[in-house]
């Protein structure tokens, strides 16, 4: 009788300890995990605004082209069409506007 006593008090000994070990599920973490969620989200908006420039600017060379422009005002358009992506993708990025 009191070996099975000293087994039941050593389980439930152990099974105490096992829960105390155990790691607790919290929120530790919940504010961090937000806040790179955001930044992802930003980079990916800035990522798609940069990929559409790319797009935009691949259409206006090739309108300047068809339209019979020559290469280097093309070329030009094509560049300024770019850079006003990459300006609209960094001020997405950084969350101001000029």
């Amino acid at each position: 009788m009191i070996d099975i006593r000293r087994g039941r008090v050593l389980a439930l000994s152990l099974a105490a300890v096992g829960l105390l070990v155990a790691p607790l599920p919290g929120h530790a973490q919940t504010a961090g995990m937000e806040r790179r969620q955001e930044r992802r989200a930003g980079r990916d908006d800035a990522r798609a605004a940069r990929q559409a420039g790319r797009h935009e600017g691949r259409d206006v060379k090739q309108a300047c082209k068809d339209a019979g422009g020559n290469r280097i005002d093309c070329r030009q358009q094509k560049r300024a069409t770019k850079h006003e992506a990459r300006e609209k993708s960094r001020d997405e990025r950084m969350g101001g506007s000029k």
